[in-house]
């Protein structure tokens, strides 16, 4: 099993606090996000699943899979659910130079506005890995940088579904930015903790709130 961190310790969102990692609130909300979508049918699980608890979230989104899946992108859209900008072609930043990762942002842009009239500005890096030069331009463009405060690591198929939700409930607070993915890799956890995550907040007076 690969050791992550699970917890966003308040040293490093001090060291960067041009990034979002949190969102404090006096209402008890919370942010789930969901990256690496649309993915057709687990897309659509994810939603009936918020749709169940009336909890609205965030999906950041992959350029490519908006192009390839635009019907289930829709859906997300008419379902009330904010979107954000996760690059086409889920780029590695500290691997990619500057010029090509803000174009590739540009292309998730591109793809997004011929399916909505709405200003997309959040951003997350896959990876969280982003280089000081190329959040500087984004942020230059408009977008937020969103982080998170909790990591569920449903990615990660070395993990038990149980640990994966311990992830969650262990480390939420109000104001939480949580991050799962709607991704195939991710579904076997997904599936065992989306439900339970959700059922736990709504019985702690937690409400699911989106990012804007």
């Amino acid at each position: 099993m690969k050791l992550h961190w699970v917890k966003t310790h308040w040293t490093i969102k001090k060291l960067f606090s041009n990034y979002v990692w949190d969102v404090p609130n006096m209402e008890n909300k919370v942010y789930l996000t969901f990256d690496d979508g649309p993915t057709p049918e687990i897309t659509q699980w994810t939603l009936n699943q918020l749709k169940n608890y009336n909890a609205k979230a965030t999906f950041f989104c992959i350029g490519d899979n908006v192009r390839k899946y635009p019907e289930t992108f829709e859906e997300v859209v008419k379902e009330g659910h904010s979107i954000g900008n996760h690059t086409f072609n889920h780029l590695n930043g500290w691997k990619t130079n500057t010029k090509d990762y803000i174009e590739n942002a540009k292309l998730f842009e591109k793809e997004y506005g011929k399916l909505s009239t709405e200003t997309c500005k959040l951003f997350r890096s896959p990876y969280g890995k982003i280089k000081p030069s190329q959040s500087k331009i984004l942020r230059r463009m408009g977008y937020k940088i969103i982080m998170w405060d909790v990591l569920s690591v449903d990615f990660d198929i070395t993990i038990t579904p149980e640990q994966c939700l311990e992830n969650v409930l262990q480390n939420v607070k109000s104001g939480s930015i949580i991050v799962f993915h709607d991704s195939v890799k991710a579904f076997a956890n997904l599936e065992y903790v989306l439900p339970r995550t959700l059922e736990f907040l709504e019985q702690k007076g937690f409400v699911c709130a989106k990012l804007n």
